[in-house]
């Protein structure tokens, strides 16, 4: 018995000591934990859709084993504004962002997928392009496990849209609700909370969440605070009246005792780009204070929207036929036309801020007989027309029957490295998840679509040194998954959820342009979500294992 003893002792020593057995085991790793400290080397094991073991693990053994030599791995990012609502519906391999590293898309700027009413789901459905599709919904919930059980590759999650809201009860108009209509509106609010939304979004520069003054903002605040919810906006400017915007924000979160964070942080228009500094230091003096202000960004210096950014608000009021209408009105359209070309500080003009019509590129139409303008500036068509960029601008609305896509070139490179250095600062690619092909290909989205986060860490961190890689997953993944209390995702932890990412630090790097942005970024080879493995060498596996991932006031 004794040299039985001996023996099993030697072979421990030896390393030839009974191995533990893992789903998955990630060997030769260089770990990014994603809680911004360097890297170590060391192993990652899977078991199920749990993170079982990190770093020096002793023997063991996986199912799947992956050789991550010369590679980084990390938890899985999130982007923490998506617009992958729909494309997710028409494609769920997410394939844009998976090729990224994305294993989680926030939704919920201004506008979410629910709470909607029967009017409002008709007006969807009359409204929709390219991508068709029924509505099967009516809450937020409702609508993100119709995504998990259809089948999706990444985890989803959402805010309640603050303009969803509001035009459940108001419809369209631009007035204050009453208080009684009020109190529906919280009430929505309360019923997302519970059914795990992540807190209120505001879209403050179109119609009709441009209607809603602060104390209706405050008031929907409130009822997310109570579910330790988070309040997040497209701020009321992001150009002429930025400090002012920043201002009510933060106000917002103080009346409302509530985290806030600024989608997209940016000083649109050269006028405004010495803001920024500004900017930081207003958010920074109240997070001194001991308010808990946040923001996010993308790695570009054109934003992208619809032509409805050009004109103003009031003729947007109830909706788009009635905008359609009015603009139709040789009188209203005159007026229009002279609001576009005048400068103020009323409303977010972004013609003037792009500093004209070249600046603005036109990528996205809903008519077929429109499609041949894709990727031509406002000015190229305005030219070949024979009218004004502004009249030309009109002339689209009405002729495609929608708002028509266009990208905005308003902001400064420099603003875009300082925002990057910036610690309370996460990313978004503020768009859908694509895959080159099929219907995707009947527009052409702004490049961060397939972009984004490879850009930052290639452009941005590897090649330029703005940040340190392990800074620059931190808030990829563990700082936004606090912000917005994510339980067990965002780190690499025992016990976490296996949303793993392993791309090759030297090799990754952003494709896509404005010319041609249907092109898929390159050096994640490995992506795991919920353990499952969608990206195997680069390639997607067809896994769909994305799940909901609910909010802290969620009551199942």
């Amino acid at each position: 018995m004794r040299r039985v003893i001996l023996i099993f002792l030697a072979m421990l020593v030896a390393g030839c000591g009974p191995k533990t057995h893992y789903d998955v085991l990630i060997k030769n790793a260089m770990i990014y934990d994603g809680g911004g400290e360097a890297p170590y080397r060391g192993r990652v094991a899977i078991n199920a859709d749990t993170i079982a073991a990190v770093g020096d693990i002793g023997p063991a053994k996986g199912k799947i084993e992956i050789d991550a030599r010369g590679m980084a791995v990390s938890p899985g990012f999130i982007n923490m504004l998506s617009w992958a609502t729909e494309t997710l519906i028409m494609d769920g391999r997410s394939l844009s962002d998976i090729k990224q590293g994305v294993t989680l898309e926030v939704f919920g700027e201004g506008w979410s997928m629910g709470p909607l009413n029967e009017t409002m789901k008709q007006q969807a459905k009359e409204r929709q392009g390219d991508f068709k599709y029924d509505i099967e919904w009516t809450t937020l919930r409702e609508y993100l496990e119709f995504l998990q059980e259809k089948g999706i590759s990444p985890n989803v999650a959402s805010f309640v849209g603050a303009t969803t809201v509001r035009i459940n009860v108001l419809g369209y108009e631009d007035r204050p609700p009453t208080a009684s209509e009020m109190e529906q509106m919280r009430q929505l609010v309360r019923e997302a909370m519970e059914d795990g939304a992540l807190g209120v979004g505001s879209a403050l520069i179109y119609a009709p969440g441009f209607y809603a003054e602060t104390d209706e903002l405050i008031e929907l605040a409130k009822v997310a605070a109570e579910y330790d919810g988070m309040y997040v906006s497209h701020m009321r400017s992001e150009g002429n009246r930025l400090l002012e915007a920043v201002d009510e924000l933060i106000t917002i979160a103080r009346e409302a005792g509530i985290r806030a964070e600024i989608y997209h942080l940016k000083a649109a228009g050269q006028a405004n780009w010495n803001k920024l500094a500004k900017v930081i230091e207003k958010v920074e003096a109240a997070r001194n204070e001991g308010l808990p202000i946040t923001a996010d960004m993308y790695c570009y210096t054109a934003g992208a929207t619809g032509l409805s950014a050009t004109m103003p608000p009031w003729v947007q009021e109830g909706g788009f036929d009635a905008w359609k209408r009015r603009l139709q009105d040789p009188a209203i359209r005159k007026k229009v036309i002279r609001e576009m070309r005048t400068p103020t500080d009323e409303w977010e003009n972004l013609l003037l801020m792009a500093g004209g019509a070249e600046n603005v590129l036109l990528v996205g139409f809903k008519t077929d007989s429109l499609k041949y303008l894709t990727g031509k500036s406002l000015a190229e068509v305005a030219k070949m027309r024979g009218t004004s960029p502004e009249e030309t601008a009109i002339d689209l609305v009405i002729q495609d029957d929608s708002r028509v896509e266009a990208v905005y070139f308003i902001m400064s490179e420099e603003n875009i490295r300082r925002k990057i250095q910036t610690p309370w600062v996460s990313f978004c690619s503020d768009a859908g998840s694509l895959a080159p092909e099929g219907l995707f290909l009947k527009y052409n989205p702004h490049p961060r679509a397939y972009g984004n986060f490879a850009r930052l860490l290639g452009r941005y961190v590897r090649d330029e040194k703005l940040i340190p890689l392990e800074e620059a997953i931190r808030r990829l993944t563990s700082f936004p998954a606090e912000n917005l209390r994510i339980q067990k995702r965002g780190r690499l932890k025992p016990g976490y959820y296996a949303d793993v990412v392993i791309f090759d630090p030297e090799r990754i790097q952003d494709r896509a342009t404005y010319e041609k942005p249907h092109q898929l970024a390159v050096g994640v080879e490995h992506v795991f979500v919920n353990g499952v493995q969608v990206l195997k060498n680069g390639e997607h596996t067809g896994a769909t294992p994305g799940r909901v991932v609910y909010g802290p006031g969620f009551k199942r």
